[in-house]
């Protein structure tokens, strides 16, 4: 007897790496059962429909990555070892992705629209846990008197976000790693200008 939530974890795995590679919109419940083994009536047995699929696929895909970073930010000391940490996961993101398809924020935000109320909405909480994240390190960091206490949280996570995220779909459309890499690099040059001798 198969056990029901060992199936619907694959139905999530493999869906979430077709809709990141293929697009939301753009992949079938034909490729859906093909690439799981599972029938249609299986597929509906544990979602109301594609849309639901969606987005507990993207879900799964915003768990993935926040497990890797918060992992790492946790055993990160400091300022710099935590910005770092972010840093190494993007710098990684090209050559070692941890899922198929390229970034599923960018790629979940692109394709959807007012339409798609539960898939924007699946990628807008997937970005205010990037935001968090990322506003978290630098509040903490201003409170440990680790950077100036004069630095705009809230800017400097909007304005590195944007870098990062528009790096990659440089990076992913030129098929090289440079925008990638200079990105990385200018924002350590700002981190290391925020940091209090």
């Amino acid at each position: 007897m198969r056990n029901p939530q060992l199936t619907k974890d694959i139905i999530i795995k493999e869906s979430a790496d077709l809709f990141n590679t293929k697009g939301y919109k753009a992949t079938s419940l034909s490729d859906i059962t093909n690439a799981t083994g599972f029938t249609k009536g299986a597929i509906y047995k544990h979602f109301k429909n594609k849309e639901d699929l969606e987005q507990q696929a993207l879900r799964s895909l915003s768990k993935r990555m926040f497990d890797i970073l918060n992992k790492d930010l946790k055993n990160a000391s400091d300022f710099t070892s935590k910005m770092n940490v972010i840093f190494n996961f993007f710098e990684n993101y090209l050559d070692h992705p941890p899922y198929s398809g390229g970034c599923p924020l960018m790629n979940s935000a692109c394709e959807s629209d007012d339409l798609d109320a539960g898939l924007r909405q699946q990628s807008f909480g997937m970005l205010v846990t990037f935001k968090t994240t990322i506003k978290r390190i630098f509040d903490s960091a201003i409170k440990k008197n680790q950077i100036k206490s004069t630095v705009d949280s809230d800017q400097l996570t909007a304005v590195y976000i944007a870098t990062l995220e528009g790096a990659i779909m440089m990076s992913k459309l030129e098929r090289k790693n440079d925008a990638l890499v200079k990105s990385i690099s200018y924002l350590k040059t700002v981190n290391s200008e925020l940091i209090i001798p």
